[in-house]
C-alpha cells in the first residue's frame, strides 16, 4: 500500500529562491554603504525576479527620492503600498516626493492617511504646517 503524504500541502520550492536571497542582500548592503548608483542597478535586478518584495520597493524608491527623480520614486512607493498599505515611512516620502513636484493635494492624501495610523506623527505634523503656509 502507497501511503501519499503531504502531496497536496507541501509548497513548491522556488529555483531561485537562494539566488534571490543572495541579490537581496547584496542590494541591502550597498545601500546601507551608500554606494547608491550600484545598489540602484542590483535592487533594480532583484526586483525584476521578486517585484513584491516590500522593501525594496521602499529602498529602491527612497534611493530615486535622494538623487531627486521623484516621479520614478512615486512609482516604486505606490507598488510598495499595493504590499502594505499604511506604511507611514513610505506614505511620508511619497508625501515629500508630492511635494517636490508640486502636488500639493495629493501630498495632502498621504499625509492624511498617515494620520489615521499615526496621529501624532510629527513628519506629518511639519509637512501640513508647510502645505497649508
Amino acid at each position: 500500500m502507497t501511503v501519499l503524504v503531504g502531496l497536496f500541502t507541501k509548497t513548491p520550492k522556488d529555483p531561485n529562491q537562494k539566488r534571490n536571497q543572495e541579490k537581496f542582500k547584496e542590494f541591502k548592503k550597498l545601500a546601507k554603504e551608500k554606494k547608491y548608483d550600484e545598489a540602484l542597478k542590483s535592487g533594480t535586478e532583484y526586483l525584476r525576479m521578486v517585484p513584491n518584495n516590500h522593501d525594496a520597493q521602499f529602498t529602491v524608491g527612497g534611493i530615486y527620492y535622494m538623487k531627486k527623480k521623484y516621479k520614478t520614486a512615486i512609482s516604486h512607493f505606490d507598488k510598495a503600498l499595493e504590499i502594505g498599505s499604511y506604511d507611514v515611512d513610505v506614505l511620508l516620502l511619497k508625501a515629500y516626493s508630492h511635494q517636490k513636484l508640486g502636488e500639493n493635494k495629493r501630498a495632502l492624501q498621504c499625509c492624511e492617511k498617515i494620520q489615521e495610523v499615526d496621529p501624532k506623527n510629527k513628519s506629518v505634523s511639519e509637512l501640513l504646517s508647510q502645505l497649508n503656509s
